[in-house]
């Protein structure tokens, strides 16, 4: 049986991630590991894959290590690794297929929430270089654009 407990822990390292995605996105993509991410904001489309896609595989590490270390004995570490893992996928859903389109999945979006999101990452991508960025996060949009797709909704 699963405890309550572990399913609180996986959920809330889930939310958890959002900061830890702004302050990474934030001060070390936009920082010292720019050279990986500059592709995505000045693509050249060479490649189906940008030098920014290191980032999945640098976030899916941990969340391996925690997912294999905590399954024998069943232990917390598993259900934080779950967390990481279901925000990444969550993560690629939204970044990957809904905003930027690299998998045709998803038709025209009329939902404020989707919409908000999407709007937030444009204004993210208006900033070509690794100043003076806004919008680091993902999931949370700020609530300025929320209210904006609300209104129409």
């Amino acid at each position: 049986m699963i405890y309550v407990g572990y399913i609180l822990i996986t959920v809330l390292t889930f939310v958890g991630m959002e900061g830890i995605t702004w302050l990474t996105h934030k001060y070390v993509m936009h920082g010292f590991l720019w050279y990986l991410h500059k592709d995505h904001h000045q693509p050249k489309y060479e490649t189906p894959f940008e030098k920014n896609d290191w980032f999945f595989v640098i976030f899916a590490v941990p969340s391996m290590i925690l997912i294999a270390t905590g399954i024998n004995p069943l232990n917390f570490k598993l259900f934080i690794g779950l967390g990481i893992m279901f925000y990444g996928i969550g993560y690629f859903l939204i970044h990957d297929t809904l905003i930027h389109r690299r998998f045709k999945w998803f038709k025209k979006v009329k939902n404020p929430y989707f919409r908000a999101i999407i709007k937030a990452h444009k204004i993210h991508h208006k900033h070509l270089g690794k100043e003076d960025g806004e919008c680091f996060g993902m999931l949370y949009p700020p609530s300025k654009y929320f209210k904006e797709f609300k209104k129409k909704a």
